[in-house]
C-alpha cells in the first residue's frame, strides 16, 4: 500500500478546560454553585471571599502587643477584668440557698425552646417511632410489647397495617387472638386510625374516637359500615334512598366523613419541604419590569492581592510556578462565574420581554415560546438556553417559577394566532374552579367552552392537561355539599 500526504481543511470545536468549566458552572443550581465556589476557595489560595468588612492588616515585624489597632484597644480596667476572670477560684463551700445561675454564668446563649423548633422536631419524627413511644408507655406484658413491635413494623407509612394478623401470628408461633388483642390496643394510639387493616376500619376507628354527642355521628357510621362503595362512586341518589336520609341530612353526614383522614400516618415522617432560592428577581419599577440577579446568593470572591503580588514574571522556580498556575485558575474561575451571571441575566431579560402578558395578567395570557425563540433573540445555541433554564428560579410578584415554566408548546386557534399550552391549562383550571360541584364539567364540555373562546383542542388533549395538573375526572369531582 503506497503512503501519501494529503492536505485537508476542516473545522472542529475544541473543548478547552476553560470552556468545560464555563459550561459546568452554567448548568449548576444555586446550591451546587455555592458548593463549587466553596471548593474553589478551599483549594485555590489565590481566591478569597470578598466580604464587605475589610480585615485589619497586621505588620509582622511589630511586637504582638503593638499589633492591636487603636480603635479596638480596650480600656485598662476592662482588659484587666477580662484577664482576671479565669483567675477567680471556685469556693469550696457554696451557700445552701444559692442557685446554679447565681454561681455559673451561661454564656452559650438562650436555650429556651420556642414553638417553631418544637414543631420542627415533632414533624420530623417517624410514624414507627411515634407508635413505639406510645407502646412503651402502655401497661402491657413483655410478650405483648414484643407482639406490638412486630405489628408496628408492619404498619405502612399511610398508617394502615400492611400485613395480616394471621401472618404475624404464624411468624411468632402464637395464637391469632393474642395478636388481635395487641392490635386493638395499637388502634387506640395517636394518630387515630393507625393500625387499621383497610380503609373502612380506618374511618370507623376515627369515628369511634369522636364524642358520642357529635352531630350526625350515627349516620356517618352507618354510611361507612354499609354503604362505603356507594359513597366512593358518589352515587348520592342511591345512597340517600338506602340510608333513608334527605339530601340535606345526607350532606351533613358526608361533611362529617370528609373531616376524617384516610391516610393518618402521612402526618408523621414526611419529607422535609424543598426550599427554593430564586436566582432572578423581577420587580415593577417606573412602569416597566426590572430584572436583576439575586444579590444575596451571588458568589462574592476576589483574588488575594497579597499572594498575587508574590508572582514574579521571569522566575521559573517551583514555588513561583505554583502561584502562577493557581493565579491563572483563579482568573478563569472568576471569568466563568461572570459569564454565567451575564448569560443568566440575558436569558431572564428575554423571557420577561416575551412574556409581558404573564406578568401583567397571569398564566392565562402566557404566550407560546420554545428554546429556539430565546436562542435566536440573544444569539446563543439552544443547548446553552437549556442549561441556563434548568434548576434556575425566578421570583416574580406572582410567585416563584422555574425558568422552564415560561416555555410551552404552540396550539392553533381560530384567530390564526398560536396559544400557549400553559395558558390553556390555566383556562381549564379556571373553568373547573367555577363549575357547580353538583354538576361538574366533563372533558367534552370543557372542550366546547374552549371552542367558544376560539381555542381548538381535542377532548383527549383536555384530559391530558387535566391529569397533568392532578385534577380528577368529573365523576370524582362531584360533590353533594
Amino acid at each position: 500500500m503506497k503512503q501519501s500526504l494529503q492536505l485537508k481543511l476542516g473545522t472542529q470545536l475544541t473543548m478547552t478546560p476553560q470552556l468545560q468549566q464555563a459550561i459546568r458552572l452554567l448548568q449548576l443550581s444555586t446550591l451546587d454553585l455555592q458548593q463549587e465556589v466553596q471548593a474553589a476557595l478551599d483549594n485555590n489560595p489565590m481566591l478569597e471571599a470578598d466580604s464587605e468588612e475589610q480585615s485589619v492588616k497586621v505588620d509582622e515585624n511589630q511586637p504582638q502587643s503593638e499589633q492591636t489597632p487603636e480603635n479596638t484597644t480596650q480600656p485598662v480596667e476592662e482588659r484587666e477584668l477580662a484577664e482576671g476572670d479565669w483567675d477567680q477560684a471556685i469556693p469550696d463551700e457554696l451557700p445552701v440557698d444559692s442557685r446554679w445561675d447565681d454561681i455559673y454564668t451561661n454564656n452559650s446563649g438562650s436555650h429556651e425552646l420556642d414553638s417553631s423548633s418544637y414543631e420542627r422536631n415533632s414533624t420530623s419524627i417517624g410514624l414507627q417511632d411515634h407508635l413505639r413511644w406510645q407502646l412503651n408507655l402502655t401497661p402491657l406484658s413483655e410478650q405483648d410489647k414484643w407482639i406490638g413491635e412486630n405489628l408496628i413494623d408492619g404498619i405502612a407509612p399511610s398508617g394502615l397495617l400492611g400485613t395480616s394478623v394471621q401472618d404475624v401470628a404464624t411468624s411468632l408461633s402464637i395464637d391469632e387472638d393474642e395478636v388481635l388483642a395487641v392490635l386493638k390496643a395499637i388502634q387506640q394510639f395517636d394518630p387515630a386510625g393507625c393500625g387499621a387493616r383497610d380503609l373502612k376500619e380506618c374511618l370507623q376507628l376515627q369515628l369511634q374516637q369522636l364524642p358520642r354527642n357529635t352531630p350526625w355521628l350515627s349516620q356517618a357510621q352507618n354510611i361507612i359500615e354499609k354503604h362505603l362503595d356507594l359513597l366512593g362512586k358518589r352515587d348520592f341518589r342511591q345512597l340517600s334512598r338506602r340510608t333513608r336520609l334527605t339530601e340535606a341530612q345526607l350532606g351533613e353526614a358526608i361533611r362529617l366523613i370528609q373531616t376524617l383522614n384516610p391516610s393518618p400516618g402521612e402526618s408523621y415522617g414526611g419529607q422535609e419541604p424543598d426550599y427554593v432560592i430564586p436566582d432572578i428577581v423581577v420587580s415593577r419599577k417606573t412602569l416597566r419590569w426590572h430584572v436583576e440577579l439575586n444579590a444575596e446568593i451571588t458568589p462574592k470572591i476576589r483574588i488575594n492581592d497579597h499572594y498575587a503580588s508574590l508572582v514574579k514574571r521571569a522566575d521559573n522556580s517551583r514555588d513561583n510556578n505554583f502561584l502562577r498556575d493557581h493565579l491563572q485558575e483563579a482568573r478563569w474561575f472568576m471569568k466563568s462565574l461572570q459569564s454565567r451571571h451575564e448569560t443568566l441575566l440575558k436569558v431572564a431579560n428575554c423571557i420577561v420581554e416575551k412574556q409581558q402578558g404573564f406578568f401583567e395578567e397571569g398564566p392565562e395570557a402566557m404566550r407560546p415560546m420554545v428554546l429556539a425563540d430565546v436562542a435566536e433573540s440573544i444569539g446563543m445555541h439552544e443547548s446553552t438556553i437549556s442549561r441556563v433554564t434548568t434548576q434556575k428560579y425566578m421570583l416574580t410578584p406572582r410567585g416563584v417559577f422555574e425558568l422552564k415554566y415560561f416555555f410551552s408548546s404552540h396550539v392553533s386557534t381560530d384567530s390564526g394566532e398560536d396559544a400557549s399550552s400553559t395558558a390553556i391549562r390555566a383556562l381549564i383550571r379556571k373553568l373547573i374552579d367555577a363549575e357547580t360541584p353538583r354538576k361538574p364539567l366533563s372533558d367534552n364540555k370543557i372542550t366546547l367552552e374552549l371552542d367558544k373562546q376560539g381555542i381548538k383542542v381535542a377532548r383527549r388533549t383536555v384530559a391530558k392537561y387535566r391529569e397533568s395538573m392532578g385534577i380528577p375526572s368529573s365523576s370524582e369531582r362531584k360533590r353533594l355539599v
